[in-house]
């Protein structure tokens, strides 16, 4: 009896490679190029393997924009962290990861998918839950409307770069932005 190709299953870099190819399609095409059969064909599996890790193309897109929020977390905590002043740390790293953000140059798979945030109502909503959830831990040290304020800026800086409207003394109004959170 002769024995087809066998290869050692490895569900998750399968995964691992599902998620990749619907993130690099998503960049370079858009999300209406993200498809079962598209991210099938460039990970080199069968539909019923793409179903296997996830039911629908909405449960691997969701899965993407988690992995964005994810790193999002990882980027805030290792601020956080290094910032000595406990009040407004939240708001100093959040600042700090919108800024940082160069749009005209920053070819990441994740500012497009932060980009389709804004056409997508379950985005919106996934990034609705995960900032409520981060607002609520750091309530004992960024729960203020000044520090509200200053996030809120951060958000209308983001938009206008991804609009490109120019920001006139970027630098200035980054440090007066973060002179504000350390106003008690």
């Amino acid at each position: 009896m002769e024995r087809g190709y066998w290869r050692k299953k490895q569900p998750e870099a399968v995964r691992r490679s599902l998620l990749d190819h619907a993130t690099r399609l998503a960049f370079e095409h858009g999300l209406g190029a993200v498809t079962v059969q598209a991210v099938s064909d460039a990970a080199g599996v069968t539909k019923g393997g793409f179903a296997h890790h996830f039911p629908t193309k909405q449960a691997l897109v969701n899965a993407v924009f988690q992995e964005l929020l994810d790193a999002l977390d990882h980027e805030l905590d290792e601020r956080i962290g290094s910032d000595p002043e406990p009040h407004g740390a939240f708001t100093r790293a959040y600042l700090g990861t919108v800024l940082d953000i160069d749009l005209a140059r920053d070819s990441s798979p994740s500012v497009a998918l932060a980009i389709s945030m804004l056409a997508d109502p379950v985005f919106r909503a996934l990034w609705k839950q995960w900032f409520e959830a981060r607002i609520r831990r750091h309530r004992a040290t960024d729960d203020s409307v000044q520090l509200a304020i200053v996030r809120l800026a951060a958000d209308g800086l983001w938009l206008s770069t991804l609009s490109g409207i120019p920001v006139a003394n970027e630098a200035e109004l980054r440090a007066r932005l973060v002179q504000q959170t350390q106003v008690t």
